[in-house]
């Protein structure tokens, strides 16, 4: 079988921590995987507000997923806040690429959960037309965290 495998670019855009709640739990016990999916979107709304975006908001624009794409590592619990890199990926004029590593602390150490990539266009939703990256947008996707 063919597996999905991801390389993360360093280039590190933000770090997002977001706790692991009783409903992410599926009858295994464990995080379930649509609420790695949640978690992954969660994380990508808090580093747009962080510049005053929203998904539907961005200097004019807005943003579709295109693909998403998740290699699961490990096990997620109840009482794991999660850490969520952001990291950029491949920029078109109109789309980029983001990628997530999601890792928990347990027992003084750090345990990879996932790694998901999205590929974002941006997009006019009033128009109904894909659009090009806005300049401020473009300038934060190179930017890498200090």
């Amino acid at each position: 079988m063919a597996r999905v495998k991801l390389t993360v670019p360093q280039n590190v855009l933000t770090t997002v921590s977001i706790p692991v709640r009783i409903t992410d739990l599926n009858y295994g016990n464990h995080l379930g995987n649509d609420s790695f999916i949640s978690i992954v979107h969660e994380a990508r709304v808090q580093w747009l507000q962080k510049h005053n975006y929203t998904e539907l908001s961005i200097e004019g624009t807005g943003l579709i997923i295109a693909d998403l794409a998740v290699e699961f590592k490990s096990e997620g619990f109840y009482g794991d806040v999660i850490d969520v890199k952001i990291s950029a990926g491949e920029i078109s004029k109109v789309s980029f690429e983001l990628y997530y590593t999601l890792s928990a602390k347990r027992n003084n150490q750090t345990v990879l959960l996932a790694i998901a990539k999205t590929g974002m266009v941006c997009y006019n939703y009033a128009d109904k037309k894909v659009t090009p990256i806005p300049q401020q947008l473009s300038q934060t996707l190179h930017a890498a965290e200090s």
